[in-house]
């Protein structure tokens, strides 16, 4: 067994692997690292090409089979998934950001697969077209000046029935949101999902929620103090804001870190009364950007249901929520979601969030400040500086296992992951401390 230069490997993946196998059978751990690795190896979505970048033990029947029959849960294996982030970040406040994508499918056979309206305005694609549409629920982390998103689970929207992007939206937080009971939770949606009935049940669930709402909203001022003995039904709403009244606020001008570079906003902020969520206290910020030429971008509303919040946190987080749209990029284009097909929609949703899992593992490398993490990047060393990037580190690995039937890590009697050796070097021993295990 080629097993040369696996001590260049973090010994946080062992440990993280060894802790999501605990979400599975015994008798179903060997095919899930197997599949797993697969996934991580190779940046087409097909199953066979997983199959075919490691030396598997069994047949390449098996392991269709086991997707497709397997005794596993593919949600479990998310839930998991997410109480290993709780124990790596640690964050104390737990950004989490939705949005849906769309995947092109030319067979009206595939899972899902009907036409929908294609949102980017791409000048090669028609304004309608044929796909699956996928809404996703991922972890935002703060990685330096960087926001990274981490895939925590995705919905299929069926082709048939009421079952919108909304309503699977809902689904998604219900599926992990005992999960995160105790923690402040901000979710970080655009203006298609900010709606009274989203946002109602988010806050049900302790949740705040972060978006940007139409222009025209109606707002308005809490009302007067009912006088002693006046009659009459109490009034909910005060007087509403007009672009007259907005015009009067306070302008303030800052510098924030947003997008990855330091940019300039100016924007005006009050507490108010939303209508559409029924007289719910929001903070509203009405915000523009200045461009590179120095114009100003028209003003956009942003809306948060945690008042407590500054109008430059609320602008700071809500940023972070473009950090899904590079994630479903990497998704689509390294690491084959939009090659992922099968036949079944349970099927497909197994094979996608084992892809997916793989995506975040490497991107939990990646936050690592290690020295065995920055040696996985070294076999590119014509890229300057030589950054640290989930590719990168995914080329490393691809170096160390190429060759290595993983299965043979797998100890059933232990029940860990680890070289058949254990590890050559014992100078990380802190690490298992630190991981958070």
């Amino acid at each position: 067994m080629n097993t040369k230069g696996y001590s260049g490997i973090p010994r946080e993946l062992g440990y993280w692997i060894t802790f999501l196998s605990k979400a599975l059978p015994l008798r179903s751990v060997g095919t899930f690292i197997e599949l797993l690795f697969g996934a991580m190896l190779t940046p087409m979505g097909f199953v066979t090409e997983a199959y075919l970048a490691l030396p598997m033990r069994n047949h390449w029947s098996s392991y269709y089979k086991w997707l497709q029959k397997g005794k596993w849960s593919w949600l479990g294996l998310a839930r998991q998934f997410v109480r290993l982030m709780l124990k790596v970040v640690k964050p104390d406040v737990i950004h989490l950001a939705i949005d849906d994508t769309l995947t092109l499918r030319a067979s009206k056979k595939a899972p899902g697969s009907q036409m929908h309206h294609q949102h980017g305005n791409k000048p090669n694609l028609a304004a309608y077209v044929r796909g699956q549409c996928w809404v996703s629920l991922a972890w935002v982390v703060r990685s330096g000046q960087q926001a990274v998103a981490l895939p925590l689970l995705s919905r299929l929207v069926p082709a048939a029935g009421n079952t919108g992007k909304r309503v699977a939206a809902q689904v998604l937080i219900r599926g992990i949101y005992r999960l995160l009971e105790g923690h402040r939770v901000r979710v970080l949606v655009d203006s298609w999902y900010m709606k009274g009935v989203f946002i109602e049940s988010m806050l049900r669930r302790g949740f705040a929620v972060i978006g940007q709402v139409r222009i025209d909203t109606r707002l308005y001022n809490e009302p007067p103090r009912r006088r002693k003995g006046q009659r009459g039904r109490p009034r909910k709403y005060g007087r509403k804001y007009t672009p007259e009244r907005i015009a009067h606020l306070k302008r303030t001008v800052v510098t924030l870190p947003l997008y990855g570079k330091e940019q300039t906003v100016r924007y005006r902020s009050k507490v108010l009364l939303a209508r559409f969520l029924n007289g719910h206290k929001v903070r509203v910020v009405w915000c523009e950007f200045q461009r590179d030429e120095g114009q100003w971008t028209k003003a956009r509303l942003l809306l948060s249901t945690d008042v407590s919040l500054t109008p430059e946190q609320m602008i700071e987080s809500y940023a972070e929520r473009w950090s899904i749209e590079p994630m479903f990029h990497q998704l689509k284009q390294a690491w084959g979601l939009k090659e992922a097909w099968q036949q079944s929609r349970q099927t497909l949703h197994r094979w996608v969030h084992l892809t997916q899992v793989g995506y975040g593992l490497l991107q939990l490398l990646r936050l690592l400040d290690s020295e065995q993490v920055a040696q996985l990047c070294r076999y590119s060393p014509w890229r300057k500086d030589n950054p640290v990037t989930a590719g990168q580190i995914r080329r490393g690995v691809v170096m160390i296992f190429r060759h290595v039937p993983v299965r043979q890590w797998w100890n059933r009697k232990c029940k860990k992951f680890e070289p058949p050796d254990g590890w050559e070097t014992e100078e990380n021993d802190g690490n298992y401390a630190n991981s958070g295990f």
